[in-house]
C-alpha cells in the first residue's frame, strides 16, 4: 500500500475477499496486522488513494473462473471508501456440461478516470459503458 502511493503509476496485486467491499476491509485488517499505528481513517484514505479499480474473479461450482465484477474506487466520503460498480457478470444458466454461462453487463456508470484515459490516448467510446445493447457471452 505504501509503495502504491509513492507516485509511480501502475501497480497490480491480488487479495482474497468475497466482494469488492470486502477487499477494502481486508486491506484495513492487513495494515493493522502489520503493526502500523495508523487510525482507520488514515488507512482508508491511503487505500482510496492507491487503489483505482477492483476486479473480482469468482470460482463457480463447475470449476470455471469468471470476472464477475469490475468496481472503481472513487474516494472517501464521511469516513467510508466509496465504490462504483462499472461492470457485472449476470449468470444466465448452466449448460449440459454443468458449466456456468452468462453475460457481462455495464452498469451505466462512467468511470471517473475516463477523461484521464482519453488524455493518455485511449479512445474508448462512451457507449461501452451504456446499458443499451449489452450482452457479451463469456
Amino acid at each position: 500500500l505504501q509503495a502504491m502511493n509513492t507516485g509511480h503509476d501502475g501497480s497490480l496485486t491480488t487479495i482474497h475477499a468475497n466482494t469488492p467491499r470486502d477487499v477494502l476491509s481486508r486491506l484495513e485488517v492487513l495494515v493493522l496486522m502489520a503493526g502500523l499505528d495508523l487510525p482507520v481513517a488514515a488507512i482508508r484514505e491511503q487505500v482510496a488513494s492507491a487503489v483505482d479499480v477492483i476486479i473480482q474473479q469468482t470460482r463457480f461450482p463447475c470449476g470455471s473462473r469468471k470476472i464477475t465484477r469490475i468496481t472503481e474506487v472513487v474516494g472517501v466520503e464521511s469516513g467510508t471508501v466509496q465504490l462504483q460498480n462499472l461492470f457485472r457478470f449476470e449468470q444466465q444458466g448452466v449448460d449440459q456440461e454443468r458449466r456456468v454461462y452468462g453475460r457481462f453487463l455495464a452498469t451505466g456508470a462512467i468511470p471517473t478516470f475516463y477523461d484521464e484515459l482519453r488524455d493518455m490516448g485511449v479512445e474508448l467510446d462512451l457507449s461501452f459503458f451504456s446499458l443499451e445493447g449489452q450482452g457479451t457471452t463469456p
